[in-house]
């Protein structure tokens, strides 16, 4: 797995894209969510604009969500867990 940070926090990430869109960063995340982590996951997911760090590839911008969504809706259900695929494009 690949860290990816979001500002603060740390996504350890179980697929990676990237790509270069007129000069300017785009990277797509996969990532497992857990019930036990869906709140938290959806609070930072809000704020939809933040610092992106790629710490294995020396990359860092700051970016805005383009597209978000997730595998499954019910992850407020004890259990579940859903992989959520989340693409960012750095800010002009």
């Amino acid at each position: 797995m690949q860290e990816v940070r979001l500002d603060e926090v740390t996504i350890k990430v179980t697929k990676l894209f990237q790509e270069n869109i007129n000069g300017l960063h785009k990277i797509t995340i996969v990532f497992p969510v857990r019930s036990e982590e869906y709140h938290d996951t959806a609070v930072l997911l809000y704020r939809k604009e933040f610092k992106v760090t790629i710490p294995s590839n020396n990359i860092e911008f700051e970016g805005r969500i383009v597209q978000f969504y997730t595998s499954i809706t019910d992850l407020y259900k004890e259990g579940n867990v859903g992989e959520y695929t989340v693409s960012l494009l750095e800010k002009e």
